[in-house]
């Protein structure tokens, strides 16, 4: 039986949102295209508008124009073939039998295929092995994000620390209410002067905040917890940043601040711990039980998840949310992952505090490097 390393590999996707391609080729296009590698040499079929372009920024060793194997297929037909006929029969030409396709292989081209009598086979977790553990290149492309991540992060503690309170505690800055619209805008837009493509950056405030997926929206208050979730992707390579501070324009109650420092405190706990042969899941049950000794359990309140009830990280490179999980991973040096626990309470707020780290023989390395504190 062949190893996985001696099969051949099919992949049919744009590479502006998969990442397997993306990985494979370097190149970025926003249609799909095939790629196909076959003891050790790499094929790229790609359209007439992308083929030059492919040639001088590709990572293959061999370009084959789409329009001529579709021209084969539709022959005196005025009608263009489908895509999947046209990959069919250029698999046939090739005389693939058989290949390794992710997992994310579309079902419509694996029906075609199997007409054909070629076979695919979907892989696991990880289409490129390779991908679980960053290179030293990779990780200076990582590095390149979160600064672009932290650009975003900057402006956010520029435009708050210039905000005053104004009615109601509703904070004010430039001459109108700051909302969490606002301050997006004003991250996103260092973002992209930076370099990077924002998506769904969160500002959530108060009660907002309990919520972490929650984008956050309407106007901010003064001495209420801020959550600033920033996770772009560099445009150039495709990598993403992720980081996240919790800050409170004002002064902060005792309650507020006991909840910060606790956050802290069990993210400093993790990042201790973390090293190859650890255990992510017992590191994240050690993070919970941390925080429950602290007096935050996680447990439902009036019908809603309170205390930490998310997992502790998850691997970052070509993908916001990699793999592995923290929790579903034994700590392998090169893995890369972010390390964000939080708590979140209606009534008094939510909490996280998020950084990147890079697995290294005896411990960790830190990717990101912002400023964490808690009263602006």
């Amino acid at each position: 039986m062949k190893n996985q390393k001696d099969k051949t590999r099919l992949i049919v996707a744009a590479s502006e949102n998969d990442a397997d391609m993306l990985y494979a080729t370097k190149f970025f296009a926003p249609d799909a295209f095939i790629f196909l590698e076959r003891k050790g040499k790499r094929t790229l079929v790609l359209s007439d508008l992308e083929i030059d372009r492919g040639r001088k920024q590709a990572e293959a060793d061999e370009f084959l124009p789409y329009s001529r194997f579709e021209k084969e297929v539709q022959g005196k037909s005025a009608k263009a073939p489908p895509f999947e006929k046209v990959l069919a029969h250029f698999l046939t030409q090739q005389k693939v039998k058989s290949a390794l396709v992710p997992a994310r292989f579309p079902l419509g081209f694996a029906r075609e295929l199997a007409a054909n009598k070629i076979r695919v086979e979907p892989a696991g977790e990880f289409y490129w092995a390779a991908r679980e553990t960053k290179s030293e290149a990779e990780l200076r492309l990582l590095r390149k994000a979160l600064e672009i991540t932290e650009a975003g992060m900057a402006r956010a503690i520029e435009v708050l620390k210039k905000s005053k309170p104004g009615q109601a505690g509703k904070l004010e800055w430039s001459g109108a209410v700051l909302t969490s619209e606002r301050l997006r805008a004003e991250i996103d837009g260092a973002v992209l002067r930076a370099g990077g493509l924002p998506a769904n950056t969160i500002v959530a405030g108060g009660e907002q905040a309990c919520d972490p997926h929650e984008r956050g929206h309407g106007p901010l208050k003064a001495n209420s917890l801020i959550i600033l979730d920033i996770f772009p992707r560099a445009a150039t390579s495709g990598y993403y940043g992720d980081l996240t501070r919790t800050v409170l324009r004002g002064r902060a109650s005792d309650a507020q601040r006991r909840l910060w420092e606790t956050v802290n405190a069990g993210q400093a706990l993790a990042l201790k711990k973390m090293k190859p042969g650890v255990d992510g899941l017992k590191l994240h049950k050690e993070v919970k039980q941390f925080f429950a000794d602290q007096g935050y359990p996680t447990e439902l309140r009036d019908g809603r998840q309170t205390g930490f009830f998310h997992g502790t990280g998850h691997g970052l490179g070509l993908e916001i949310h990699e793999y592995p999980r923290f929790q579903k991973t034994i700590f392998k040096a090169g893995q890369v992952l972010t390390v964000e626990p939080g708590l979140y309470y209606p009534g008094l707020g939510g909490v996280r505090t998020e950084d990147v780290v890079a697995l290294t023989k005896n411990g960790i390395r830190m990717l990101s490097n912002f400023e964490n504190r808690l009263e602006i």
